[in-house]
């Protein structure tokens, strides 16, 4: 007995309410607040600087030196693994659009082993279908359209396992099945797979390490100043844009749906994949011309 397992409707809702957006829509007012933040504390470690020198307790870089080596280095692994992993991660989400687009468009071709009254309705389904995942992510990040949007997609999942299970039934050769069914499983489960991608981010206390780690490489950095005889300020306002336009980015990358870093690119993908069905038009034929590149 063939079998799939559908996502129940509740877990449309599930999955979205747990996609941590808030980190998102604080992302600019957590960068300014960083900056602030920064400069306030370059001048303060620059104070406490100044004062350790008053008080003649030697100079800055004899006490100093065994104590920032490794806080450094440790801000520097941390800025590039989460920068890394955010990559990685970017990278995922734009290989499971092509691979959706592969699914549906292989599962589309596929039609065609069925009867012609079958095909022609299971074809509709398909282009009712490419339609709607391709506007769940349009809708993002207004989140209860994305939720109404995916539980469409779903409920238009069981109508096409339906359909394709009966016209299957009806095939008097199990080529039909065969080819069609595991398709069919494919294009559903990337749907999973995606979602899943969406959730799946560092955990915020990483975060929290990274802004905390930002802010004390900006007290020592100013306590190092101090020693200075003319402070460079062009520097010390280099550094801090540097500091926070890095932590920006990799902000920016973990949310592309939402922010300056985008995946239009792989968006179009599935795009052409729902141009190359066409329109429903029954007196023509609906085999589709999918692109060379997202052919199976």
């Amino acid at each position: 007995m063939i079998e799939h397992y559908l996502i129940p409707s509740c877990m449309a809702i599930t999955v979205f309410n747990q996609v941590p957006m808030l980190l998102y829509t604080l992302t600019f007012p957590l960068v300014i607040a960083l900056a602030i933040g920064m400069y306030f504390l370059l001048e303060l470690g620059s104070r406490l600087g100044a004062r350790h020198l008053r008080e003649g307790k030697g100079q800055l870089k004899e006490t100093l030196s065994v104590i920032d080596a490794p806080i450094f280095a440790l801000f520097g692994l941390l800025v590039a693994f989460t920068f890394n992993s955010s990559l990685n991660r970017f990278e995922g989400r734009r290989n499971m659009i092509v691979e959706e687009a592969n699914n549906i468009g292989t599962a589309y071709l596929r039609l065609n082993l069925l009867p012609a009254d079958d095909c022609r309705v299971l074809q509709q389904l398909f282009r009712e279908y490419t339609d709607s995942r391709i506007r769940t992510y349009q809708l993002i990040p207004d989140t209860q359209a994305v939720v109404a949007e995916y539980q469409r997609s779903q409920n238009l999942q069981k109508e096409i396992w339906r359909e394709s299970l009966l016209s299957v039934s009806k095939s008097t050769t199990p080529l039909p099945g065969m080819q069609l069914i595991p398709a069919l499983n494919a294009m559903f489960d990337i749907t999973t797979s995606r979602m899943s991608a969406m959730q799946f981010h560092p955990p915020i206390v990483i975060f929290g390490m990274l802004l905390a780690f930002c802010l004390i490489s900006s007290l020592l950095v100013g306590y190092q100043l101090a020693g200075m005889e003319k402070r460079a300020r062009v520097h010390q306002a280099l550094f801090i844009a540097t500091i926070t336009l890095t932590c920006y980015v990799i902000l920016d990358i973990e949310y592309p749906r939402v922010g300056l870093i985008r995946m239009d690119a792989a968006d179009a993908i599935l795009r052409d994949v729902r141009t190359s069905f066409g329109t429903a038009n029954p007196n023509r034929d609906t085999t589709p011309t999918l692109p060379t590149a997202i052919r199976n």
